[in-house]
């Protein structure tokens, strides 16, 4: 049965990708492989979002600025608030990281384990990445 849409509503999301800055970085650069896997998140209609600290992770003077710019005014940046930073450490602490080393991925980890399901994670660190969500979130690794 087709879906009716009704005038001024969006249909429902149906889950959430979660960009960590490697994502993020290579759909910046055009990756037809990340730009294709967004394309299909969006027509399933999925969620993009990441987390305000993944913008200065992949943020380097070869960063095409325009082009961030408007991918981010495509994307839900969420930003990191006491609860979150507390969760992330919890997070940590679960799974025996280091907050030094691992403070970010912690927070975009966060993040994902609390958005909608399914929830898909592009990350380039699969194995740290499932250390800190466990089996909440669905790793694809770029």
């Amino acid at each position: 049965m087709a879906e009716r849409r009704v005038k001024g509503k969006r249909p429902a999301q149906q889950g959430t990708v979660v960009l960590d800055s490697e994502g993020l970085s290579r759909l910046v650069d055009d990756e037809p492989g990340v730009v294709a896997l967004i394309a299909e998140a969006r027509m399933r209609r999925m969620e993009v979002v990441m987390s305000a600290l993944t913008i200065i992770e992949a943020t380097h003077r070869k960063t095409d600025r325009a082009r961030l710019t408007w991918l981010l005014s495509t994307i839900r940046v969420e930003p990191v608030d006491d609860a979150s930073a507390r969760s992330a450490s919890e997070l940590l602490l679960g799974s025996g990281l280091h907050g030094h080393k691992y403070a970010i991925d912690a927070v975009v980890a966060e993040l994902a384990v609390r958005q909608p399901q399914p929830v898909l994670l592009i990350t380039s660190d699969p194995e740290d990445m499932h250390a800190l969500c466990g089996d909440a979130v669905r790793i694809v690794t770029v």
